[in-house]
């Protein structure tokens, strides 16, 4: 599959501080099957996800809660272990969506705001498409626009869809 999609980058401040990168990537699984690992099995993307390292629940005591709960992840963004906290800031059944939103570590070095959002929907032949979203704010200029998420968003769920269609 691959970088199936076109990166999208909009200014939406001053001094480019802030914006947002968009990927959509064609999957094979059922937009259903997907949105219910991100929103119901978020834990097993460390065992499916070769860049994920690590996922731990850090507060509280459901993973899928929106605002309920805080998780800690370790992963690996442009060839670098990362770390950060994540909280479930939205999920929306009904359009197949959720957001959240990345804290502290190593992200809250570099962003003020980090939030990931992806909606996913079947195509009329078949398969899904799921479109993801980076909006994030920088803490200043020296910092670059998180093109290595939208990279890492996009091996994934290359790798989440694999898993799905063998299940």
């Amino acid at each position: 599959m691959g970088f199936m999609g076109i990166c999208i980058w909009h200014l939406l401040g001053d001094m480019a501080l802030t914006g947002k990168l968009s990927i959509e990537i064609g999957i094979h699984a059922p937009a259903a099957k997907f949105f219910h690992l991100m929103t119901k099995q978020l834990h097993h993307v460390q065992n499916v996800c070769e860049r994920v390292h690590g996922a731990k629940l850090h507060e509280g005591d459901e993973w899928h809660s929106v605002g309920g709960s805080v998780k800690h992840w370790t992963y690996v963004i442009d060839g670098k272990v990362t770390t950060c906290k994540e909280t479930v800031e939205s999920i929306d059944e009904q359009n197949l969506s959720a957001t959240y939103k990345l804290f502290d570590g190593d992200v809250g070095q570099h962003y003020k705001v980090l939030k990931l959002s992806f909606q996913v929907s079947d195509k009329e032949n078949g398969g899904a498409t799921v479109k993801w979203t980076t909006e994030y704010e920088k803490i200043n200029n020296d910092v670059e626009a998180p093109y290595g998420y939208i990279e890492y968003l996009d091996k994934c769920t290359v790798e989440m869809d694999s898993h799905l269609v063998k299940a």
